[in-house]
């Protein structure tokens, strides 16, 4: 069973994933325009990095 990347539930296949950022009627054909300018919607925040304890393995 796959899982939905955009929400918490398996894959329906709806393909909702498959579709641009931009313009909701075209199939994303990753022309990369959504991610090209400026905005802070681009910058990823991290508070924390948290390592493994010893012996244990990463998720």
């Amino acid at each position: 069973m796959k899982k939905c990347v955009l929400y918490d539930r398996a894959c329906i296949d709806c393909g909702e994933c498959d579709r641009c950022d931009l313009d909701p009627d075209k199939i994303c054909d990753n022309c990369m325009r959504c991610v090209k300018g400026e905005g802070d919607y681009r910058a990823i925040l991290i508070d924390k990095v948290e390592a493994p304890e010893a012996g244990q393995k990463p998720n």
